[in-house]
């Protein structure tokens, strides 16, 4: 039988508004993919980088642009040829990995050569609210081993101490998407170590990397806006202690397995994180956690919808995706 390929947008409702400094979702929205092949279906779901202007939509025309090499049969290797970092790319490198996985009945976590596959502690995102629902939704969340807690412009030490409150065991994760100056940054620094912050994600906006080389705080920082894909790298030496691996900007699980080993390799701690969307979007992000110290692969669990058999999300701790599911 010849291999089709289908391709479709989807919005997933949110349990409530997410909020980042960057503006306000109600909907994961997401383009969906699937690649059919001798009675076998491989899927991939991704959400894109909306702040590198991708859509659904967007990233649709792209995957339709190279329907003919995947209908042809290209590889996952391949696609990098025919498409650049992205979401399109994404959802299209997963589908291929499902694919294989369920045409050789070998699962993706072996045939990528991760050596373990076993469900990790992923960090549950409160989004930007008042001072009282910062402490209300850590309450919430009281036990789980990680938090990570959208803050926007000014001191975020209000919201930290409200969410300590709420969540007085969680390690945090305080992600400023970028909102900070470098000199703010220094000052707020200081005032989030005795509240147990265990790390700042992009505090700075990307062009100002330049400006944190010689940062002298305490609380490790980490590259998220600031890398896509390997090419970033150098440019975070001496800058970031982590890097945030993404799986819509890379542009899939292949290309994320090559940045984590070239990230290593150059003395940088890594991270998990994915872009809002459905099971079918993160559980490849899962095989990447395998080699990761910190996981941020929340995005169903702030949906209040999601595939049927999708990844369960328990007090923290994030299930293996099925294989029905993926992989």
């Amino acid at each position: 039988m010849p291999r089709t390929l289908s391709v479709r947008p989807h919005a997933w409702a949110l349990k409530e508004p997410f909020a980042i400094s960057r503006g306000t979702r109600t909907h994961a929205r997401v383009v969906i993919v699937e690649v059919h092949e001798a009675g076998k279906a491989g899927r991939g779901e991704a959400g894109g980088v909306a702040y590198h202007g991708e859509t659904p939509e967007s990233m649709a025309t792209q995957i339709e642009q190279v329907r003919a090499a995947v209908e042809a049969g290209c590889d996952r290797r391949q696609l990098a040829d025919l498409l650049p970092a992205g979401g399109a790319r994404h959802a299209l490198d997963a589908a291929l990995w499902d694919l294989e996985a369920k045409l050789s009945g070998v699962p993706v976590w072996q045939r990528a050569g991760v050596g373990r596959w076993e469900p990790v502690d992923s960090a549950v995102t409160i989004g930007m609210r008042d001072i009282d629902a910062y402490e209300a939704a850590a309450r919430a969340y009281d036990g789980y081993p990680w938090i990570k807690v959208k803050v926007g412009p000014g001191s975020p030490e209000a919201a930290i101490q409200a969410v300590r409150r709420g969540a007085p065991r969680a390690r945090l994760i305080v992600d400023a998407n970028q909102s900070w100056s470098v000199e703010e940054l220094c000052e707020y620094e200081p005032l989030l170590r005795p509240l147990g912050v265990d790390l700042l994600e992009q505090p700075v906006a990307a062009g100002a990397d330049a400006g944190l080389v010689g940062y002298a705080g305490q609380i490790p920082l980490c590259a998220d806006e600031s890398l896509s894909t390997a090419a970033d790298l150098p440019g975070l030496a001496g800058r970031y202690r982590f890097v945030n691996i993404k799986l819509d900007k890379v542009g899939g699980l292949t290309p994320a397995l090559e940045l984590a080993g070239a990230a290593r390799a150059a003395g940088f701690r890594l991270m998990v994180g994915c872009m809002l969307g459905g099971s079918v979007s993160v559980a490849p992000g899962m095989v990447l956690a395998q080699l990761c110290e910190v996981c941020d692969l929340d995005g169903p669990w702030l949906q209040s919808e999601d595939w049927p058999g999708g990844m369960a999300y328990e007090q923290g701790r994030m299930a293996l995706p099925s294989p029905e599911l993926w992989g």
